[in-house]
This record gives C-alpha cells, sequence and structure tokens, in this order.
C-alpha cells in the first residue's frame, strides 16, 4: 500500500541522500588534486584512479537516487561504498586521541547513511520516480 504521504516522504529522502553524494562528487571534481592527495594519504593503490571511480560513483549513484531511476542497485552501491568508506577514512580505533571524537562521529554517520540506503534498496524509489513513470509507460 502506497499513501501520498509515504510518496511525498521516499521522494525527500531519496533526494536528501542523492544530495550528499552529489555535493561530494562534484567538491571532488572541483578539488581533484586534493581528493587524490587524501586518497593517497591512506596509502591506497593508484589514488587517481580510485578518485575518479569515486566520483563516477557518487555522481552516478546521487543523480540515481534523485531521479528514482535504478534506485535500488545505486542505493545498494551506494551503501557498500559508504561502510568501505567508513572503515577506511573514518578509522577512529586507530585514529590519534585528538581525533578519536570526531573520527566516531563521521564513522556512525557513514553507518546511518549506509542504513537509510538499505532501507531505500528494499522498498524502491516510490511512486513519484522516473522508475515509476516507465513502468505505467
Amino acid at each position: 500500500m502506497s499513501t501520498p504521504t509515504q510518496n511525498i516522504t521516499v521522494l525527500a529522502g531519496r533526494i536528501l541522500l542523492g544530495l550528499l553524494f552529489l555535493v561530494s562528487g562534484f567538491g571532488k571534481i572541483a578539488g581533484f588534486d586534493g581528493t587524490v592527495g587524501y586518497i593517497s594519504a591512506q596509502h591506497l593503490p593508484l589514488p587517481a584512479l580510485a578518485a575518479v571511480l569515486t566520483i563516477v560513483v557518487e555522481v552516478g549513484g546521487g543523480i540515481a537516487l534523485v531521479t528514482g531511476l535504478w534506485t535500488r542497485q545505486a542505493a545498494l552501491a551506494l551503501a557498500g561504498f559508504t561502510l568501505l568508506t567508513a572503515f577506511i577514512f573514518h578509522a577512529f580505533w586507530s585514529a590519534p586521541d585528538a581525533a578519536t571524537t570526531m573520527q566516531q562521529i563521521q564513522f556512525l554517520k557513514n553507518l546511518s547513511i549506509a542504513g537509510g540506503l538499505f532501507v531505500l534498496a528494499a522498498f524502491g524509489p516510490g511512486r513519484i520516480s522516473l522508475a515509476a513513470r516507465r513502468a505505467a509507460a
């Protein structure tokens, strides 16, 4: 059963989640060298390639969430990406004492975002989406 309130709520959730990834992805494009440097500082291999792939995932996934097209697939991909980044970039358990609390907050925030993405993957984009329009056509 789908009510108008549920349809508007899932649309708002998709937009808010997608906006996070779009802003982040475009920020990485604008500051590409800094992004590569940050990835390199984590000792990850091929930091330039990792930066490009990150941008593709964030911008592509963000667009998919906002439009409601391929929402389930994008939500699962972004959830996995978000969990991976939590463990790689916000490892509070090994952070210096001065950074532990902030890294723990960032880590938990990423877990929460992944949780929201898993719910979106489970229940889909709702009726106000390009996927619903395609199905109705």
